[in-house]
């Protein structure tokens, strides 16, 4: 089977060379790596490689998208593969609007990657399931949605505390520390301008994220 040849851009070298090591037992081989956004372009269009791995968020200005977007103007029959710590629906719609053909975040497995990796090779999208749901719902509900508003453990904490879940009975069935869903508990409230946990419940109702 022919090895995919694949363009590493992030401006971590130690993540560089990790992800280097994990996908070459999976049949990958990285032709090309980039450390900051400006050498992406030049790299890819020297190598030409397979797809393109770009990590989102870079330390300059000029971020993933921004190199994405770049990529895709000169070459649109390019292949590019999106992953980052952080998962707003805002960035998932801009990256599946200007041609991205997956997304994934750091957290994922090694042999989702390399999955996401082939996907895309093949022309076909990858959004994760989770990801895939949230944009869904984001969508249909609307811009003011709550899935629109949190990142991906605000909204499941979110969806918990609408059924009325303690913050300590949230910590233990996700596996955090009671700290932390205190902190991400506040950070909901703040990003959704509630206070109540009436609000909360009234909020997942309104935008059918739960069912009373």
């Amino acid at each position: 089977m022919t090895k995919i040849r694949v363009l590493i851009a992030d401006d971590h070298p130690l993540i560089i060379e990790g992800l280097t090591t994990v996908l070459s037992r999976h049949d990958i081989d990285v032709i090309a790596t980039a450390t900051s956004a400006e050498e992406v372009a030049e790299s890819y269009a020297a190598t030409s490689p397979d797809v393109a791995v770009l990590d989102v968020r870079f330390g300059g200005k000029i971020s993933g998208l921004d190199v994405a977007r770049e990529i895709l103007d000169s070459a649109p029959q390019a292949r590019v593969l999106l992953y980052s710590q952080f998962d707003q629906v805002e960035l998932l719609r801009e990256a599946y609007r200007i041609g991205t053909l997956g997304f994934v975040t750091k957290s994922t497995a090694p042999n989702v990657l390399a999955d996401a990796i082939r996907q895309v090779q093949a022309g076909k999208t990858f959004f994760l399931p989770e990801i895939a749901e949230r944009l869904a719902l984001a969508g249909v509900r609307g811009d003011e949605s709550p899935a629109n508003k949190l990142d991906a453990r605000e909204f499941e904490v979110f969806r918990r505390m609408a059924t009325g879940q303690t913050n300590a009975e949230i910590a233990e069935a996700m596996a955090l520390s009671s700290k932390t869903i205190s902190t991400t508990s506040q950070s909901i409230k703040d990003k959704l301008d509630v206070s109540r946990p009436a609000d909360i419940t009234l909020l997942a109702v309104r935008h059918q994220l739960i069912h009373p």
